[in-house]
């Protein structure tokens, strides 16, 4: 598999921060935004923990009830991303 540039990612990253600006502060799945982007669920996954390292993003392991997922993860803007990019 070919590899994509750091400048290919950070285009993809600003997308996806796009998706999570539109609904926020509704989470949304990462099969939803690896559908928006029309990317690989595992690359959105890398690229999503790379943004929560950063500070950006929030995964969300549980159900509105307090269930944990499984297999699924739910991803929102952090307060500090959404304050200083809705301006």
């Amino acid at each position: 598999m070919p590899t994509i540039s750091n400048q290919k990612k950070d285009k993809i990253s600003e997308h996806i921060l796009s998706l999570l600006l539109e609904s926020f502060p509704k989470p949304l799945f990462t099969s939803y935004i690896a559908k928006e982007t029309a990317r690989d669920e595992e690359f959105i996954k890398d690229l999503l923990i790379d943004l929560t390292k950063k500070g950006l993003t929030i995964p969300i392991k549980k159900n509105p009830k307090g269930i944990p997922y499984l297999k699924r993860i739910r991803w929102r803007l952090s307060n500090e991303a959404h304050q200083s990019l809705k301006r």
